[in-house]
């Protein structure tokens, strides 16, 4: 299994994935973490400026662990088949072991929107 987490700064967890450029990949087999390297991505294959339609470079994990996401993000994975996970955590390793010990803290995704404007018709 492989697990992503998204770590902007390599230190923290971050909390607006659709942005995040860096995810550390955990290797996990038999309940323990084998190996841990970090994945950069370009602007353009971050979650908000990709397409749901390209293949994404996190699409061989099967779980997502970050600290803030909007429900159309959680929706976009879920349909690609990774479990999104939303964590108080700010400790990479920390969320991981948490979660392969079924103790994770975890928290609801945002709503989609998260600060968009959207335009509005004025009544005739």
């Amino acid at each position: 299994m492989k697990i992503a987490v998204a770590s902007q700064n390599r230190k923290q967890i971050t909390d607006h994935t659709g942005r995040c450029r860096k995810f550390w990949i955990y290797e996990i087999e038999n309940g323990a973490i084998l190996d841990k390297h970090l994945l950069k991505l370009s602007k353009e294959q971050c979650f908000h400026d990709s397409s749901p339609h390209d293949p994404s470079p996190l699409g061989d994990v099967q779980v997502l662990i970050a600290g803030g996401m909007g429900t159309g993000l959680v929706r976009r994975l879920t349909d690609i088949g990774i479990k999104a996970i939303i964590t108080p955590e700010t400790e990479p390793d920390k969320a991981v072991e948490d979660y392969l010990k079924g103790i994770l803290a975890t928290k609801p995704a945002e709503p989609h929107e998260h600060g968009h404007k959207h335009a509005r018709q004025m009544p005739k």
